[in-house]
C-alpha cells in the first residue's frame, strides 16, 4: 500500500497512494479486507500538497486516491491508462466531478511549486507506467516505482537507455528504488517470452483451460489472445476486476484485435475442449472468481474432471496457504494444475527487477544515496547490501514513518511522522488498532 511523500521548502507532493488486501502478516486479524496508510500527517498540512503523482495503475498504488482524496483535495497527475483505471474508482465513489486529473506523458516534465517533475519511461507488469525524477534546489531524487528492464514488454511503451544515462549525468543525489527481487539473481524473464510455455499447455490440453494471472497485466491478456487464436479456442474473462482492466485497455487503444470475448453466461454452452479462460484469483483471494471455481460455486459454469487451471502468476508472500488449499480443492476432483515451479517452459514473468537489473540501473543512474523501498525486511536489506557492494556511497534503510533527510545533508529520523492504517468500514474508512 505504496504512500511516499517528498518535502522540500515547506511543500509537498505525494507519489502514490495505494491499498493493500490483508494484514502485513498474510491475516485478516484486523476485520478489513481493504486497508490503506493513515494519512493524518499531510492531511493536516493538505494545503501544502502540490499534488498526488500516481506511477501506474496497479491497486497497491492507486487503490486508495478514491478514499483518501476528500481529505487531501488536490491534483492528479497520471499517465492515460493509469487515469482511466483512476476513473473508474471515481465513479463508484461519485468523485469523477469533483477531482482534478492532470494527463501526463512519458517524457513530460512539469513545475509543481518548489518541485521540478520528469516523468521517466520504465516497463513493468502493467501498460505505461513511469518512475520520476524530482528536483529541487536542495537535490534531485530518482523514484523508480516498480520496475524491470523488459526488452519486450509486448503492451505499452519500452525503457530506453539513453534516458537513464541521461538522468544519470545530471547528478542524481538519492535513488528511491524497488527492492521486490532483489534477493533474486540474474534478469526477469521478458513478457514476450511467454507464448511459447503458454501454447504449449493449453495446446496439450484435453478439456476447458483456466489461466490465473493478475488482473491487471494486460500484456499477459495479449499473449493469452494469441494462444487463443493459435489453439482454435474461444477466449473468455472471468472475474470483475479483469473485465474492468480490459475495457479501459480498449478504451486506451491497449486491447488487442484479436478473438471476441466471450460472455461469461456463454460459457456452459460450449464445448469443453474449445474455451479458454482468464481468471482473477491467482492468490486464492476468497470473492475471486477461480476461488469459487474450486468450490464449484461459479455461477456461470463448472469445471469437471480433465479440465486443467494454469497459474501465470507468482505466489505473493502470506498467500501460500490459500493458493495451496485451492490447488488442493481442484486437484481433488481430478483438475490438472500447473504452476510455474512444475512447468518446464515460463509460463510467468515478474514485474521486478533482479540483481542483474539492479546493478545495470546503479551503474546509469550512479546515485550518491540509495534508498530501497517496496518489499519486506529481507528485500530491502538485499538491496541495501547490493548498493554497497556496487560502491553507492551511503544506503538509508528505513521503515514506515522514518523521515530522510536527502539534501543537501545525508540522515535519517526514525519514527519521525506517526504512522498507521485504515480501515473501510461499513460506511467509512476507521482507524486500526497497532
Amino acid at each position: 500500500m505504496n504512500m511516499n511523500l517528498y518535502g522540500h521548502d515547506d511543500q509537498w507532493l505525494m507519489v502514490d497512494c495505494g491499498v493493500t488486501f490483508r494484514d502485513a502478516d498474510g491475516g485478516t486479524s484486523s476485520g478489513y479486507h481493504v486497508q490503506m496508510p493513515d494519512p493524518e500527517f499531510i492531511a493536516e498540512r493538505r494545503e501544502n500538497l502540490q499534488g498526488i503523482l500516481l506511477t501506474h495503475a496497479h491497486e497497491d498504488h492507486i487503490g486508495a486516491v478514491a478514499h483518501l482524496w476528500p481529505r487531501l483535495r488536490c491534483p492528479v497527475h497520471a499517465t492515460a491508462f493509469t487515469a482511466e483505471m483512476l476513473r473508474r474508482k471515481l465513479v463508484e465513489h461519485g468523485l469523477l466531478n469533483k477531482v482534478d486529473i492532470t494527463l501526463v506523458e512519458p517524457g513530460d516534465r512539469q513545475q509543481l511549486g518548489v518541485f521540478d517533475v520528469e516523468w521517466v519511461p520504465n516497463t513493468h507488469s502493467i501498460p505505461n507506467p513511469c518512475g520520476l525524477v524530482i528536483r529541487t534546489s536542495a537535490g534531485s531524487v530518482f523514484h523508480t516505482a516498480d520496475w524491470k528492464l523488459d526488452p519486450q514488454p509486448v503492451v505499452g511503451h519500452h525503457y530506453e537507455p539513453s534516458i537513464y544515462k541521461r538522468i544519470g549525468d545530471s547528478d542524481i543525489q538519492a535513488m528511491v528504488c524497488d527492492s521486490t527481487c532483489a534477493d533474486k539473481p540474474g534478469h526477469s524473464l521478458s513478457e514476450g517470452a511467454l507464448f511459447e510455455g503458454l501454447h504449449h499447455h493449453v495446446s496439450q490440453a484435453q478439456g476447458r483451460v483456466v489461466v490465473a494471472c493478475f488482473g491487471s497485466n494486460i500484456a499477459r491478456l495479449h499473449t493469452l489472445s494469441r494462444v487463443a487464436d493459435a489453439t482454435g479456442r474461444h477466449l473468455g474473462l472471468l472475474g470483475r476486476s479483469l473485465i474492468n482492466t480490459a475495457a479501459a485497455a480498449r478504451a486506451c487503444g491497449l486491447w488487442p484485435d484479436g478473438p471476441t470475448l466471450v460472455e461469461s453466461d456463454h460459457l456452459g454452452y460450449l464445448p469443453r475442449e474449445t474455451v479458454l479462460l482468464v481468471a482473477t484469483g491467482s492468490q486464492g483471494e476468497p470473492r475471486t472468481a477461480l476461488n469459487r471455481l474450486s468450490h464449484d460455486s461459479f455461477r456461470d459454469m463448472a469445471l469437471e474432471t480433465g479440465d486443467t487451471v494454469i497459474f501465470s502468476a507468482r505466489t505473493i508472500p502470506g498467500n501460500e496457504r490459500a493458493i495451496e488449499s485451492m490447488i488442493e480443492r481442484l486437484q481433488a476432483r481430478g483438475i490438472v494444475v500447473i504452476t510455474p515451479d512444475h512447468s518446464s517452459l515460463p509460463i510467468h514473468a515478474s514485474g521486478h527487477p533482479g540483481v542483474e537489473e539492479l546493478m545495470q540501473l546503479y551503474e546509469w543512474i550512479r546515485p550518491n544515496l540509495l534508498i530501497p523501498v517496496h518489499g519486506e525486511p529481507e528485500h530491502l536489506e538485499a538491496q541495501t547490501n547490493l548498493a554497497r557492494s556496487a560502491g553507492i556511497d551511503y544506503q538509508l534503510n528505513g521503515r514506515n514513518g522514518d523521515l530522510f533527510m536527502i539534501g543537501p545533508t545525508t540522515s535519517i529520523r526514525r519514527s519521525a511522522v506517526p504512522v498507521g492504517r485504515l480501515g473501510v468500514g461499513r460506511n467509512s474508512l476507521e482507524k486500526i488498532a497497532s
